[in-house]
């Protein structure tokens, strides 16, 4: 598991950044070595520049996968929490970084609203935001994930769970 990419994927709201924060406690209580790299904080720290067109958003994953890609040939895990909205990306990340493990951050629609603490979904729904992942832009659901969450059903300790007794096979 040392140096491993572990990619949440899902639609804004489904929960990637709580599991990714819960993971990477789990992780460095058993000893690994772990960075969460979280897509908001990547944004304004490394991609301000960077709006929403696809091929900013394909920028974006980009600089994603080189600063992954640097941690876990030095044995570092990383738990990268991103929506990466396009299959293409993934399959990017996928080529890019080995080993990688995509894990689904499953979450209906409707649920991801009701969470929705910033108020973006209201915006995209009103008009106010355009190319809202879910909303005016499409969320390509991963073909082949390695494992599926469900948040909306399952706690996140279950859901970390299911993830480590992946990770420890």
């Amino acid at each position: 598991m040392v140096g491993t990419a572990i990619w949440l994927t899902g639609i804004p709201s489904s929960g990637k950044t709580t599991t990714a924060l819960a993971l990477s406690a789990a992780l460095q209580e058993r000893g690994v070595r772990v960075e969460c790299l979280d897509g908001d904080e990547l944004r304004q720290m490394v991609g301000r520049e960077l709006g929403f067109s696809r091929e900013d958003r394909m920028e974006n994953i980009r600089r994603a996968v080189y600063i992954s890609k640097l941690l876990n040939r030095n044995g570092v895990t990383t738990i990268i929490s991103m929506i990466a909205p396009y299959l293409e990306m993934r399959d990017y990340a996928r080529a890019e970084l080995e080993p990688y493990v995509e894990v689904y951050v499953h979450c209906p629609l409707e649920d991801c609203v009701r969470r929705d603490v910033k108020g973006l979904y209201a915006k995209a729904i009103k008009g106010e935001i355009t190319a809202f992942t879910g909303i005016s832009d499409v969320y390509e659901a991963p073909v082949h994930p390695e494992i599926t969450i469900h948040t909306h059903i399952n706690s996140v300790e279950s859901n970390v769970s299911q993830i480590l007794e992946y990770l420890m096979k």
